[in-house]
């Protein structure tokens, strides 16, 4: 029987604190620190008793209930992770477990995260990441706190929405003291808002979740961001569980003019993980071998997604995209143009040559054009994903509407 979960606000002087709880035999409602229920791991429910160790967590659902996600004020905002099928389904997002309890990591701290909002750029000139004059190395990156480590502020949230914000100020490469306010405001959506969103219809054999989320960066200084000082971008990235039958789905524009994507981040991903047919780039995403590719603002479409061949499961992300403005270059280097970048990525992780790794996962990524503001103005960037599954037949009518391809397409790709 599928558990029942309801939402205990509790008034604290300090703020707002959501906590789950769950529905005993007699219909009341009292707080627990975990779902008194053992769940197998990958099971949504698995999650959420993870994650009530350590955070109070928002439970986030849709109109049928089953529509569920997990976001934290505590850990930057996150959405952490998502089910189409309540506290028994399959949960979509990668949780990092081993984090929450190992020392604070200078470089970063990988809790995970179905969707979470970092700010970019990476390298370059204008870096975040790195501190004036250092070599961009991996020994001298680190992750900004205020992304990385640092508690938001819960503004308001109910059983189905959450609005957070984050007040920081952070020095970029070239010495320029940014001040920023960043807010999160996620939503689910149901079932209508899905259909209208993509402009697809629903069948009753499909299960499925989605939610957007709102992101905006706002100039709280005295100064502008210029091409002189440097200027910030919003980048969401969204970490996913890979199986060896999942592949990344990249539109792109075919008349766009130069590569079709860059794809040598992290060296160059060999060439059977990679192909590109009739306007879709493909990418396996097994996180068996780790590799990262992006896609111009001029070549990239405003979606993006991956279909799991074995399970039916579709998953798709749809967000801004803006080819008239300026996107900055990620890369660790100050060799190039700061002010030519991808607007969109896509990382699957594998083995570092230590042997380690940090997953395994995938991920889907979209960046802001650069936060070129003067004071008090603000930039938003939209995000959004979904998740679709069930009758096999059905979802794949979904992926042919949304992509133009067929699940022969994908099968064949490589």
């Amino acid at each position: 029987m599928k558990k029942q979960l309801a939402f205990a606000l509790i008034g604290l002087s300090s703020g707002i604190l959501l906590t789950a709880c769950q529905q005993n035999k007699k219909g009341e409602t009292s707080k627990q620190d975990t779902v008194n229920t053992t769940y197998k791991e990958g099971q949504f429910g698995y999650d959420l008793e993870f994650l009530q160790k350590y955070d109070s967590v928002l439970i986030l659902s849709n109109e049928s209930g089953l529509g569920q996600i997990l976001v934290s004020p505590k850990y930057q905002g996150k959405v952490f992770t998502s089910t189409a099928d309540g506290p028994d389904g399959k949960s979509f997002g990668w949780v990092n477990y081993k984090a929450f309890s190992a020392p604070v990591d200078p470089h970063m701290n990988a809790y995970g995260g179905e969707d979470r909002l970092w700010l970019g750029p990476e390298g370059g000139p204008f870096s975040l990441y790195f501190e004036n004059g250092k070599e961009m190395v991996y020994e001298n990156w680190k992750t900004p706190t205020s992304i990385d480590t640092e508690s938001w502020k819960l503004i308001s949230a109910d059983g189905s929405s959450a609005k957070m914000e984050k007040d920081t100020e952070l020095k970029n490469y070239a010495g320029t003291v940014l001040t920023i306010k960043l807010n999160r405001d996620i939503k689910m959506l149901s079932n209508s808002q899905i259909e209208s969103d993509l402009g697809i219809q629903l069948s009753d054999k499909i299960k499925s979740v989605g939610f957007s989320t709102l992101n905006s960066i706002t100039n709280t200084g005295k100064e502008a961001w210029t091409k002189e000082t440097g200027a910030p971008c919003l980048w969401s990235l969204d970490m996913f569980m890979p199986t060896d039958s999942t592949v990344i789905l990249v539109p792109y524009e075919e008349t766009a003019q130069g590569k079709i994507a860059t794809t040598d981040y992290f060296g160059e991903i060999d060439k059977d993980r990679i192909a590109y047919k009739d306007g879709v780039l493909y990418f396996k995403a097994d996180g068996k071998s780790r590799g990262k590719l992006g896609l111009s603002p001029q070549r990239a479409k405003t979606i993006a997604g991956s279909y799991d061949l074995d399970n039916g499961i579709l998953t798709v992300t749809k967000f801004t995209i803006d080819s008239g403005k300026t996107y900055l270059n990620q890369e660790w280097t100050t060799k190039k143009d700061p002010f030519i970048g991808d607007a969109v990525n896509a990382y699957n992780d594998g083995p570092l040559e230590d042997g380690g790794q940090m997953g395994p996962f995938y991920e889907i990524e979209s960046v802001s054009p650069a936060a070129f503001l003067k004071p008090s103005e603000k930039l938003d960037h939209s995000h959004n994903v979904y998740h679709f599954m069930g009758d096999k037949e059905q979802v794949s009518i979904l992926l042919t509407k949304l992509f133009n391809i067929s699940v022969q397409d994908i099968q064949s790709a490589f």
